[in-house]
């Protein structure tokens, strides 16, 4: 195999890592002396901006004829932002759920990810169907800002106090940031085609498909900033940002990543039939499964964390062992099918109902 494509995929992920970074601070600082609301900016500007990797891989692998590393990305992305970024942000803290992400959000990502299934269901998403999810997010964005409820504006509250040093200092800060957001997206574009050239390498080297490495070593290197926003929110108390990240990720890459993907690839996006039968369900019972845990109380437990993060495991065993085809598969499949999955399903359930009886009382 050589040493090369490991050290390319090293360097794409930290030009990723790095770019993201610079993208994210660019922005929202970007956005926040434009006037938009620090609850918008958490919605919208950072959940574009950590998104950005995903989105820079899916479209430059759909370009370059390589459809299961830019599907198994955004798939993979989706269901490690829920069961491990959640997981591993719960596990450190148990993690407050806002009403408004219950009753908007996250029913906008459980209905995103239908739609993407709907869309895959004849092995293809088109350039047209790029485009309606494209036109998704933009409608999305314009809703998150006519939503904000901010009384005044964070640039009003500026600019009733500032002089003419003060502007021309504000200035120079806008045009630090507009470099920030150059210099992010240069590295993302650059870190993207290193981390798919690498990837694809190694893949072929060692056997294993594009799609399973799209779903594994691909989606956790895009997904690092969602997980560093997330765990840094955690640790500091900032609980609720560390769950809208992660929603807002979601519909993100579906809507934005997904649908400009299929907008730059010439021919649209080639779905396999592994990614139809298997990895978009579990990406969608994922996402289902975020309601009722939250409807538990507004907050994901540090068990519930802890399940979530037992799942990915789960997950990255079933996808290692189908791809080796080893002997341990037949009897791993049965376990989880059998009696992992009813059980949890069960006392999920039974938690449900007895959360509803106790509000219901209430």
């Amino acid at each position: 195999m050589g040493i090369i494509p490991v050290i390319l995929l090293i360097a794409g992920l930290f030009l990723l890592a790095a770019g993201a970074e610079a993208l994210v601070r660019g922005a929202a600082r970007l956005a926040a002396f434009m006037g938009i609301s620090p609850l918008v900016i958490g919605l919208t500007i950072v959940s574009f901006a950590t998104s950005a990797p995903e989105m820079a891989v899916s479209v430059l692998s759909a370009i370059s004829g390589q459809a299961d590393i830019a599907v198994g990305n955004i798939v993979g992305s989706n269901i490690l932002n829920v069961l491990l970024i959640l997981g591993l942000s719960a596990a450190i803290a148990p993690l407050v759920v806002s009403r408004k992400l219950i009753r908007m959000d996250v029913p906008i990502m459980i209905g995103v990810s239908f739609l993407m299934l709907i869309f895959a269901y004849d092995e293809k998403i088109s350039r047209a169907e790029g485009c309606i999810l494209f036109s998704g997010i933009i409608a999305y964005t314009l809703f998150s800002i006519h939503q904000s409820k901010t009384e005044k504006s964070y640039r009003e509250r500026q600019n009733s106090r500032k002089s003419d040093g003060d502007m021309e200092t504000e200035n120079r800060k806008i045009v630090t940031n507009l470099l920030l957001i150059l210099g992010g997206l240069t590295s993302l574009v650059l870190g993207s085609q290193w981390l798919v050239r690498g990837a694809s390498s190694i893949a072929k080297a060692v056997g294993v498909s594009e799609l399973v490495i799209g779903l594994t070593v691909v989606a956790a290197g895009t997904s690092l900033p969602e997980v560093a926003t997330s765990l840094v929110a955690s640790i500091r108390g900032e609980r609720d940002i560390a769950v809208g990240n992660v929603v807002g990720s979601n519909i993100f890459n579906i809507l934005a990543a997904l649908g400009l993907t299929g907008i730059a690839a010439p021919n649209g996006i080639a779905v396999s039939e592994a990614a139809l039968r298997f990895d978009i369900p579990v990406m969608i019972a994922v996402a289902i499964s975020c309601l009722p845990i939250f409807f538990l109380g507004y907050n994901i437990s540090r068990w519930e964390g802890l399940l979530f993060l037992a799942y990915y495991v789960a997950y990255t065993a079933y996808l290692v062992l189908k791809s080796t085809q080893h002997a341990a598969l037949p009897l791993f499949s049965t376990v989880m099918m059998a009696f992992v999955i009813p059980i949890t399903a069960v006392t999920i359930i039974t938690l449900l109902i007895r959360s509803l009886r106790r509000n219901r009382r209430g």
